[in-house]
């Protein structure tokens, strides 16, 4: 049976908010938005080797080491989690180059092997799709309400702009099998 390409689901996407931006630094909130526009958020309280913090990182997410310590869920639980909603899936990034490592460090520090696969954004994204994406990704933001620089509403917007930009460089008459 033959569907249109706009009856695909959409892709699964994680977003990551850390510490810092260098080699030290650790996650510190993860969201991930499903097929089905399901959310998962969590602050992810610092497991005892993670002492990085760069108030640059801090001024652009708004999230005080100090909230992580008091309200986050322990890295070993937000491991749990990402697993058992994650198994067997593979979920995108659109900055997979830093949300690997930190994720790989989320896993590895609590000794939780990853039971899901992260990938590149870039890998699903058409030619066409690249070329207008800061563009739709900009209009997207500049329309929503929601916070920046938070973990899942930023993996909302990747979500919703690979969508429109799905739907706006596809034939809707073009049909897959």
């Amino acid at each position: 049976m033959r569907k249109p390409i706009f009856n695909l689901p959409p892709p699964i996407i994680i977003d990551i908010e850390a510490s810092g931006f260098g080699a030290d630094s650790y996650p510190i909130e993860v969201g991930v938005i499903m097929q089905d526009g399901d959310r998962y958020c969590r602050l992810i309280k610092p497991q005892p080797g993670w002492q990085h913090w760069d108030e640059k990182a801090q001024a652009l997410h708004g999230i005080e080491r100090d909230l992580l310590v008091n309200k986050g869920t322990s890295a070993h639980q937000v491991a749990m989690e990402l697993n058992s909603l994650l198994a067997g899936k593979t979920v995108y990034s659109d900055g997979w180059v830093v949300d690997s490592p930190w994720l790989i460090k989320l896993h590895h520090d609590t000794q939780i092997a990853m039971q899901y696969r992260i990938s590149s954004l870039e890998m699903i994204l058409s030619e066409a799709q690249m070329q207008i994406w800061h563009h739709t990704r900009s209009s997207l933001q500049d329309n929503s309400t929601l916070p920046r620089h938070r973990a899942s509403t930023d993996a909302s917007i990747i979500q919703h702009t690979y969508m429109a930009t799905r739907n706006l460089t596809v034939d809707p008459t073009h049909l897959i099998t």
